[in-house]
C-alpha cells in the first residue's frame, strides 16, 4: 500500500544522513526531500509561505514565527547545536579591552536581529560579561524572516551600499556577529572561543540549540500519529550517527563531528532530542528571546511543541 509523501527540507549532515539515504524510513509516510542550497532560504519560504510539510528551522525564527501565528508546530528534534563564543568578531584598533566596551557602540549582525546565532551571542555578552544590550546599536545586514516582526528601537538597518565586513574593518562597527573576515585587525572578541564554549557547558550547562524541526499544523491535526513517527525516524538516524562517531567509524571528520566528540566527554549524548533533556536550555533561550524582545510576552515551553511528542526522548 502506498504511503503519502511529505515534502521535507533538512540539510544533509551526520545525524540526518541515514534519513537522506533511505537507511532509516518512517512508518506512516515517506520523505520527499527538497534540496535547498542555502538552508536559510528554506526557513524563509516556510515562514512566509508554509511551503513544506516538514522543515528544518532555526529555533528563534520558529519562536518568533509561532508568536505571530504561523501555522506550524515544532517537534523536539534539535538537529544543530553550537557554541557561539567565536561568533563575535571585533576591530582591535578601537581600544576595546573587554566586551563591556561595546556599550555605546555599533555592532553588526549578519542578516536579521532574530537570527539564532545573534540571540545566543548576545546572551553570552549579557550573561558572562555583564554587557547591557540596550546600550548597543545593532546594525542588520538583512531583513527578518517573519515580516510582521518589529525590532527594538536600538536595532537599525545597514545603509544601502554598505556591508558589514567593510564597516567592521573600517571601524564604523566596533564588532559584528555571524560574519567571517580574514583581516589582521579583526579578531574574536572572546579568546579561545571553543574552550570558552566547553567551559560554559561544564559550569552552567550552556549547550545552545540552533535548529529544530517544524511541521504544518494541518498535517499534525489530520494525522495524530505523525509527530511521533517523525520524531522516531529522526532519532533513529541520529543514534546511528552517534554510534558511528563513538566507534571511530566516520572518516574525514568535520569540525562539527569533532565538537560532538568533545561534548560527549562532558555530557555523553551530543545531540539529545526530547523536551526533558533540553528543558533548561530551551527555557534559557525563551528568557533571552523575551529580554531581547524577539517575543513580546512570556511563552511556555510546552506550547511550542506538538503535544504527542512532549514525553519523548531520543
Amino acid at each position: 500500500m502506498a504511503v503519502p509523501k511529505l515534502k521535507t527540507v533538512t540539510r544533509t549532515q551526520g545525524n540526518n544522513r541515514a534519513l537522506k539515504d533511505g537507511t532509516v524510513k518512517p512508518q506512516t509516510f515517506a520523505f520527499d526531500f527538497e534540496e535547498i542550497s542555502v538552508l536559510v532560504d528554506g526557513f524563509r519560504r516556510m515562514v512566509r509561505g508554509n511551503e513544506f510539510d516538514i522543515c528544518e528551522m532555526a529555533i528563534t525564527t520558529y519562536i518568533c514565527a509561532k508568536a505571530h501565528g504561523k501555522p506550524m508546530t515544532a517537534l523536539p528534534i534539535f538537529l544543530v547545536r553550537a557554541f557561539h563564543h567565536g561568533a563575535i568578531l571585533y576591530n582591535t584598533q578601537l581600544g576595546i579591552g573587554t566586551p563591556k566596551d561595546l556599550e555605546g557602540k555599533k555592532v553588526g549582525v549578519n542578516r536579521g536581529y532574530t537570527v539564532t546565532t545573534g540571540v545566543w551571542a548576545r546572551s553570552i555578552l549579557q550573561d558572562e560579561h555583564g554587557v547591557d544590550l540596550d546600550k548597543i546599536t545593532w546594525v542588520l545586514s538583512g531583513d527578518e524572516h517573519v515580516e510582521e516582526y518589529s525590532a527594538p528601537r536600538n536595532v537599525v538597518a545597514i545603509e544601502p551600499g554598505n556591508n558589514i565586513e567593510d564597516m567592521l574593518v573600517s571601524g564604523e562597527l566596533a564588532a559584528s556577529i555571524g560574519v567571517q573576515i580574514e583581516h589582521p585587525d579583526i579578531k574574536p572578541l572572546i579568546a579561545n572561543p571553543t574552550e570558552a564554549g566547553l567551559k560554559a557547558l561544564r559550569e552552567r550547562g550552556h549547550y545552545p540549540i540552533n535548529h529544530t524541526v517544524v511541521v504544518r499544523d494541518e498535517l499534525l491535526a489530520t494525522h495524530p500519529e505523525l509527530g511521533v513517527d517523525i520524531f522516531q525516524a529522526f532519532s533513529e538516524s541520529k543514534e546511528q550517527y552517534v554510534e558511528q562517531l563513538t566507534a571511530g567509524g566516520i572518516a574525514n571528520r568535520t569540525d562539527v563531528d569533532e565538537t560532538h566528540l568533545r561534548v560527549m566527554e562532558i555530557i555523553g549524548n551530543p545531540l539529545p532530542y526530547g523536551i526533558e533533556p533540553n528543558r533548561e536550555v530551551i527555557e534559557n533561550l525563551l528568557e533571552h528571546a523575551l529580554t531581547q524582545r524577539i517575543i513580546s510576552e512570556p511563552t511556555s515551553l510546552e506550547s511550542l511543541f506538538a503535544p504527542s511528542t512532549l514525553g519523548l526522548k531520543g
